[in-house]
């Protein structure tokens, strides 16, 4: 008798659990049909995660698809809808607002930087006074001054004698590069460069980089649907690890500042940092303190060396694979410059075909397709639309980096998208890999010197090649926070500079 009872109760709890689970799916079906009509169109969501499963088999075709469904797309990040803006003019009309400048809670990454910094944190009076502070400190280091120019140009020449240790042979340009590139951002952060035989930078540039991809992985994805797996064992630990340890190191660089620290005279941005914490003591709406020092250091660091740093990767592979474009650039450098004379932000001018295949390796790289991700502050109107507070919207990149109604050609790598019929530098209005309005890129003018600087430099000097039994890469790359190129080698020579 009670054998009978266990076994009927058992199937009831299992038949009550059963009758939910389908209770719930049949009401997110119809909660996302609540939103049809209110949102623009977009492909179809699974109840629970959205299009993340699309979106994470295979990146760039789901961003590419975006388009057919017009101007603005609706998709699904898990449960909540996302607006995507498809096109330059919409892109433009809504990033002038304030209402589009917020930036939309993500637990992964609240996991790592408690709500701190600069870059992802929401608009609200902490971005505001990090922000201004960090714009105003970079500036009185050098930042888009002749000093840091300089900077780059010696940083150049260590980054060519380093790549040529192994000339003639195929190699990774990934942590020559990656550490030339660092190298800027910590002589204006930390107040020193790196040699690149430094293990424990290589290291600390390795955790970097893999928290950029795991981040936008499924690992990190699934941890901004279900947070509470913080607690349990599985690939997002490595990010909370790997973060802790770059804290590490920066609070490790802070406490060394604090020992040798001089009010009168700051050597860098951490100093200006401690001199304004003292400055701030009494100001009750102070956001300036130790923790906001640490990640806001971070949000520098990262931010200057991982993109810049991978867009020149993607230069060296597009180049390679495109020696007629990389034999005209390196013509038209030593014509104005000779084998002798470093290139400097002057001689932009004299050199618009290099400048346009820099501009093109930036479009081409295409390095964060949907854009740094945005929110909505208050309620607000977009194309006919009633937006409400708290969507989260983004920019196709990808789409509008490849219009073909803005771009001459816009499938195909090639620097005459940059030039007008006088064979003159000529930008296009649908060029915004830094972003528009209040939240465009806090490194634009570091970045924009860095990546003329270091491309023009390597190939005045150096001849850079595929090995000969090079296989065919997958231009798509790996899409995570960033897009990456696949790992790929080179060859390079050095250049005949007695001709």
């Amino acid at each position: 008798m009670f054998a009978a009872l266990l076994k009927l109760d058992l199937a009831s709890v299992g038949l009550t659990l059963f009758l939910g689970l389908i209770f719930l799916v049949l009401f997110e079906i119809f909660r996302i049909n609540s939103y049809k009509g209110r949102f623009p169109p977009g492909p179809t969501p699974l109840p629970f995660v959205g299009n993340l499963p699309h979106s994470l088999k295979n990146p760039m075709e789901f961003i590419r698809s975006m388009p057919q469904y017009g101007e603005m797309t609706t998709m699904y990040l898990g449960r909540r809808p996302a607006i995507v803006l498809n096109t330059i003019q919409l892109a433009k009309e809504a990033f002038v607002q304030d209402a589009f400048s917020g930036r939309p809670f993500l637990p992964v990454m609240d996991w790592v930087a408690n709500g701190l910094g600069i870059i992802m944190v929401t608009f609200n009076h902490s971005w505001r006074q990090q922000r201004r502070f960090a714009l105003h400190t970079l500036r009185n280091f050098g930042l888009g001054k002749k000093s840091v120019e300089d900077r780059v140009l010696e940083e150049s020449r260590y980054l060519i004698a380093e790549i040529l240790k192994g000339e003639g042979k195929p190699m990774s340009p990934h942590h020559p590069i990656q550490n030339a590139v660092s190298n800027i951002i910590c002589s204006i952060v930390f107040g020193d460069r790196f040699d690149y035989d430094n293990k424990r930078f290589e290291y600390l540039l390795e955790l970097l980089n893999e928290n950029f991809v795991l981040t936008g992985s499924a690992a990190g994805q699934i941890f901004n649907l279900a947070p509470f797996i913080k607690h349990f064992p599985g690939p997002h630990q490595k990010i909370k690890q790997n973060a802790n340890e770059l804290l590490a190191f920066i609070q490790g660089e802070v406490k060394e500042h604090k020992k040798t620290l001089d009010p009168d005279s700051p050597r860098d941005f951490i100093d200006a940092y401690l001199l304004e914490i003292e400055k701030q003591k009494s100001n009750k709406d102070s956001t300036f303190h130790e923790g906001n020092l640490a990640i806001s250091t971070a949000d520098l660091f990262l931010a200057g060396t991982d993109t810049t740093s991978t867009t020149i990767r993607w230069g060296l592979l597009f180049l390679t694979q495109n020696p007629d474009v990389q034999e005209r650039c390196h013509e038209e450098i030593v014509q104005v410059l000779g084998y002798d004379r470093l290139p400097s932000m002057d001689d932009r001018d004299k050199l618009p075909y290099t400048l346009a295949t820099v501009h093109e390796i930036q479009r081409c790289a295409n390095l964060v397709p949907f854009g740094v991700i945005h929110e909505t502050i208050q309620p607000t109107k977009l194309r006919g639309y009633d937006i409400p507070q708290g969507t989260v919207v983004m920019t196709n990149l990808a789409a509008i980096l490849s219009d073909k109604e803005h771009w001459k050609h816009p499938d195909t790598f090639n620097p005459e998208n940059f030039l007008d019929e006088n064979r003159q530098f000529s930008k296009p209005e649908s060029f915004i890999p830094f972003s528009l309005g209040l939240r465009f890129c806090l490194g634009e003018t570091l970045a924009k010197m860095e990546l003329f600087l270091f491309i023009t430099s390597l190939l005045q000097r150096i001849h850079f090649s595929s090995p000969p039994d090079a296989k065919p890469i997958d231009m798509d790359g790996v899409v995570g926070i960033v897009r990456y190129p696949q790992p790929f080698s080179i060859i390079c020579c050095s250049r005949d500079t007695t001709k």
